[in-house]
């Protein structure tokens, strides 16, 4: 069957988030006392819980009271959200444009708190580019759960066995290979444009 449809995860795929954009300028540049903080206070499963839906305020409160000498960094990490994007992906961003240059149908699926999403729609404008947008933190469920794969489905009316999937965590990606997606663990646009010129949904180019 032709892929006609195309699903593009956003962190890490087409945007560059990531805490330490902000935080390293925060802690003057202490580079340990930094990875500290983002392994065991504002961690990847503290966060994992603003992609199910939780806000900032539930979810910080008990880490305050636990790390009450990090409350100005802990409240950072969402009244200084912008700081931790970096630009986009460019090569990644023209490999988008292409696909909609070339009238291909493409949606977005992403982990993101939905409390912050309305503030990355704007500042990257692309992302109108796209047909739908699938944020985790509005229906309360997240990639790898199979379940907003299906939300995603449902809600624009497709089949998995006519789209490829983008993500660069391997969970992700297994979990669409699961359901029918063409699975692409993304790991540079070099990488991706030779796996949609091989599916005939690019032509090539160099980058």
């Amino acid at each position: 069957m032709e892929r006609s449809v195309i699903v593009f995860d956003l962190g890490g795929v087409l945007i560059d988030w990531n805490p330490r954009h902000f935080y390293r300028n925060f802690f003057g540049g202490n580079e340990e006392e930094m990875e500290w903080f983002l392994a065991e206070v504002c961690n990847y499963e503290w966060n994992s819980h603003h992609d199910l839906g939780a806000t900032f305020e539930e979810n910080s409160r008990g880490l305050i009271e636990q790390y009450p000498q990090y409350k100005a960094a802990i409240q950072a990490y969402f009244f200084e959200f912008e700081k931790m994007l970096g630009p986009p992906m460019q090569g990644s961003l023209d490999i988008v444009k292409e696909l909609s240059d070339r009238g291909q149908r493409l949606y977005v699926l992403t982990n993101w708190s939905a409390e912050t999403f309305p503030r990355a729609r704007e500042i990257f404008p692309f992302l109108s580019w796209f047909k739908g947008i699938v944020v985790s933190g509005e229906v309360r469920m997240a990639k790898p759960d199979p379940a907003i794969f299906y939300r995603l489905l449902d809600t624009f009316s497709f089949r998995a066995e006519e789209a490829v999937f983008i993500d660069d965590r391997e969970e992700n990606v297994v979990a669409a290979e699961r359901i029918g997606f063409y699975p692409i663990h993304f790991q540079s646009p070099q990488h991706l444009r030779h796996e949609l010129v091989s599916l005939g949904l690019l032509t090539s180019r160099a980058l």
